[in-house]
């Protein structure tokens, strides 16, 4: 028998198959002599892109912490954060500034994703227990401290200048630079459609029914006999994992890190793609972040036609997204594909 056949549902059978296929084929691409040629004009189109499948981890652990259980978590940038950090100080080489010590990135990333998971639990323990608004500005401070933290402690985490010299395993294996991007596309997409697979058949389980009825109604959950506490820490701590995995990788990716990469701009960008796609759908919410990257995306190419400077046209863009995120809570609560009935929204 298969470890999985406890589980009832098979639904993430092809994006796991399909997310293995993709980064079997980008380390062979990156271990082989081939050279991908990439013109100029979609270089922009591969780093977003790229940046859409690391983001899409995040979303998929916020998605399960608020769209199953139903904790409103403001600092998800925080596990990102931490992730990245973790994997930066263990693996740098000849960092400018802040801690490098060399280790291989392996350990690196079980560190990261481990210490994104512990600083989870330690959030959830003592934050938890609270109502949701008040969780939401625990969550929310806490990514502004550690931001602080990483800004100010120039010794350990390199200040504004962040730590550099963090090993880039693809782009060293591979011929040439677009071929890495190719590579680093394929390898991460091929992750998130992995981790899309495994948590789709988790939440399809009695596990995720769970969830779902702590989400609706936590005091009916607790009045038969399931541990609601234990159920919302579990769900916590997964998607700080999560968040902590997608840091790693965008810190092999980028081969440097700093608080300029995890602003509270992340946290904005995945809540929006997931109130946008509909919460307590996997697919949907990576299609709301989709959209949203894809409008931030094309929005670049606007301001080569408006009049405006560059500095007031970024924050048009905020304002545009704003209103958005306005618009959906206003008009389509429960997201394009979300339902209103099972998240508890009036349309």
């Amino acid at each position: 028998m298969s470890r999985f056949d406890w589980l009832p549902s098979k639904s993430g059978d092809i994006p796991l198959l399909a997310g293995v296929l993709a980064a079997v084929l980008a380390v062979g691409l990156a271990v082989s002599p081939l050279i991908v040629s990439l013109p100029g004009s979609m270089y922009v189109f591969v780093e977003v892109a790229t940046t859409f499948v690391i983001y899409g981890l995040l979303i998929l652990g916020l998605n399960l912490q608020y769209g199953f259980a139903g904790l409103v978590n403001f600092g998800h940038v925080v596990f990102f954060a931490v992730g990245a950090y973790t994997v930066a100080i263990l693996s740098a080489q000849n960092t400018f500034a802040g801690i490098g010590l060399g280790l291989p990135w392996p350990i690196a990333v079980v560190a990261g994703v481990g210490t994104a998971a512990l600083v989870g639990a330690i959030v959830a323990m003592t934050s938890l227990r609270l109502r949701g608004d008040f969780l939401a500005i625990v969550t929310l401070a806490t990514a502004e401290i550690f931001h602080s933290i990483t800004v100010n402690f120039k010794g350990i985490f390199g200040g504004n200048v962040g730590i550099l010299g963090i090993p880039q395993p693809v782009a060293n294996l591979a011929q040439n630079t677009q071929t890495a991007m190719t590579a680093h596309l394929l390898l991460f997409g091929g992750l998130t459609l992995v981790t899309l697979g495994g948590i789709t058949r988790l939440t399809n389980a009695p596990y995720g029914r769970v969830l779902r009825a702590i989400r609706a109604d936590e005091l009916v959950s607790r009045s038969i006999g399931k541990p609601v506490f234990s159920y919302k820490m579990q769900s916590f701590v997964y998607g700080a994992a999560l968040a902590g995995f997608a840091g790693g990788l965008f810190a092999l990716y980028n081969g440097a890190v700093a608080p300029g990469f995890f602003t509270i701009q992340v946290t904005v960008t995945i809540w929006i793609g997931m109130l946008l796609g509909g919460a307590a759908n996997h697919r949907a919410v990576l299609i709301g972040l989709a959209v949203i990257m894809s409008l931030r995306l094309f929005s670049r190419f606007a301001l080569d036609i408006t009049p405006i400077s560059s500095s007031a046209f970024a924050s048009v863009r905020l304002i545009i997204i704003g209103l958005i995120l306005v618009a959906i809570i206003r008009f389509r609560p429960a997201g394009i594909f979300g339902d209103a009935k099972q998240l508890g929204v009036d349309t």
